[in-house]
């Protein structure tokens, strides 16, 4: 079956899709919410609770989602209607496919935005703008960019026309290509910040805050909250994973990829806050600053530092390679499925998924001027399509994945997919994604609507 369902190019090797999927991991996730979150919450107890929640939900969700991804062989939508078909399941197992389809292109809307953000940053900490600059003025700079609606659409704008593009060149002449440059020029410029952070006087620090666990300071919410980011980090539920999954060669090992995949996207995190606390920590700032960690405070920190301006530039650098690879994960999916839907070229569905989302993203774009006070349910327009997709949106995809992996899909099909040696490794897979990763995701989702 899985080579009659065959309809797009594949990775050329095993790395190439480890480099992808990383890629698609690898984000805003990592460098903006995962330093911000284990600064609110205490720090190393909330690192042990989220590192437990990768490998007991995030790794078996993400093997079963490239499973069913390379077993369908097209995009999430298509794939969950031929394998709920070959399962003799109901055909409504589609609408798992796109739930995750309509949640990638949401999430790229407002991610596009805040990418616009960083790259905009490493034109700006280049200026004399930071110099010496204090937490009042680093506020004020940052509030007077947010507050423009011509100069974020347009980095919102130019981002956007980044990713359409890389997206309309194809699986080898864009995706591929494009991880195979910019995954290894990451990791190259985390090295140097952390090896920058080292000699800030503050890294003694930064490695107790990330390493030794408080658990006096680690609260309910902020166990749930590891748990969110444990699986929004591996970009689960979004269908960028099962569609780099489709493309993936069959003689190549899901469970062997997928650990390396979730192990580079834990490793970015951990050596992103490594480069951050550090400096935070030198300059006598509060870790503790929430969303505008990198936007607010670490501005303050460079520009306190001798050469702190090139050090800036190579981190919003950074943040920009690791948006953009995830910002092509997560319009793949919608272009996948016009393609073989609609029949349109790979670029016209490429550019047709991009006006569209930029055009959705000019709502939170405006979220931060004129919009500012148009709220829904008490939220702005980016906060409210924020919290739709990460307390609602992805949970619900992922325990579907989960569930028809685990319950829907035959067994003897998934371990023909996993192909483990190993039978103790198939059983423990098979417990995780039946009974564990549901449940975990389970009550994410039920503390977001209140139940907990």
């Amino acid at each position: 079956m899985t080579e009659q369902r065959y309809f797009h190019a594949q990775w050329s090797s095993r790395m190439a899709f480890i480099l992808a999927a990383s890629g698609s991991a690898i984000g805003l996730g990592n460098i903006w919410k995962f330093p911000y979150l284990a600064g609110e919450n205490g720090g190393g107890a909330f690192v042990l609770v989220y590192l437990l929640c990768v490998a007991a939900i995030g790794i078996p969700i993400m093997m079963a989602e490239t499973l069913l991804g390379r077993r369908g062989r097209q995009s999430p939508i298509n794939t969950m209607l031929t394998l709920a078909e070959e399962a003799k399941a109901s055909p409504d197992w589609h609408y798992a496919g796109w739930l995750g389809v309509i949640s990638g292109f949401l999430i790229l809307s407002y991610y596009s935005v805040i990418a616009g953000w960083a790259t905009a940053y490493i034109f700006k900490i280049n200026s004399a703008l930071f110099e010496h600059i204090n937490a009042a003025g680093s506020t004020r700079l940052f509030n007077e960019f947010k507050s423009s609606p011509v100069f974020v659409g347009l980095w919102h704008t130019l981002f956007m026309a980044a990713t359409t593009l890389i997206a309309s060149r194809g699986v080898s002449g864009g995706l591929e290509r494009t991880t195979r440059f910019m995954m290894p020029a990451l990791l190259l410029m985390l090295v140097a910040l952390d090896f920058y952070a080292m000699n800030s006087g503050g890294f003694g620090q930064g490695v107790a805050f990330l390493f030794n666990p408080d658990f006096s300071k680690l609260t309910g919410a902020g166990v749930l909250a590891a748990m969110g980011q444990a699986f929004f980090s591996l970009g689960l539920g979004m269908g960028s994973i099962m569609v780099y999954g489709s493309y993936l060669p069959s003689h190549v090992s899901i469970a062997r990829s997928t650990l390396v995949v979730a192990g580079a996207d834990t490793a970015v995190a951990l050596m992103a806050g490594l480069a951050i606390f550090p400096l935070v920590f030198a300059n006598g700032l509060e870790p503790s600053m929430g969303p505008g960690l990198i936007f607010q405070t670490l501005p303050i920190a460079f520009g306190q530092m001798s050469g702190g301006w090139l050090f800036g530039m190579v981190f919003f650098s950074l943040v920009f390679f690791a948006a953009i690879t995830s910002a092509v994960a997560l319009i793949e999916p919608a272009v996948a499925f016009m393609t073989e839907n609609l029949r349109l070229s790979r670029a016209d569905a490429a550019i047709y998924s991009g006006i569209g989302c930029w055009f959705l993203g000019l709502a939170s774009v405006f979220s931060f001027n004129i919009w500012s006070d148009v709220q829904m349910f008490g939220k702005t327009p980016f906060e409210l399509v924020d919290m739709l997709t990460a307390e609602f949106m992805l949970p619900v995809g992922g325990v579907m994945v989960a569930v028809f992996a685990g319950w829907v899909m035959r067994r003897e099909i998934a371990e023909q997919e996993l192909e483990l040696t190993d039978r103790r490794q198939f059983e423990i897979w098979y417990f995780l994604t039946r009974y564990v990763a549901p449940a975990g995701v389970a009550i994410i989702f039920l503390d977001a609507v209140g139940v907990l």
